[in-house]
């Protein structure tokens, strides 16, 4: 079975001077189902996107992996029905 099941998750940390969103970053990296992580400027403090088989195995990955980073105090999560279009990277001349 593949890694069809995306979810994007907003963060909130309950620290975020940069001895936490260090300790934070080095902690997602070791996360696996964690495709991509992006600091944000606005009402939650990182967007992460989640690739899993299904939605068993992500609330698994919720509540083992994610829910237990460094500094976490809420998340709230959007699950894609449908991936309109991917890129990993744009040309720019």
């Amino acid at each position: 079975m593949g890694l069809d099941h995306v979810s994007f998750v907003e963060v909130r940390l309950h620290d975020t001077r940069e001895a936490a969103l260090s300790e934070f970053n080095a902690a997602v990296a070791r996360v696996p189902e964690i495709e991509q992580a992006h600091l944000i400027a606005g009402n939650f403090d990182y967007l992460i996107k989640v690739r899993t088989q299904n939605m068993a195995d992500y609330r698994r990955v919720l509540a083992e992996q994610i829910s237990t980073l460094p500094h976490v105090s809420s998340t709230s999560t959007y699950v894609a029905m449908q991936a309109v279009k991917e890129n990993m990277a744009a040309d720019v001349i």
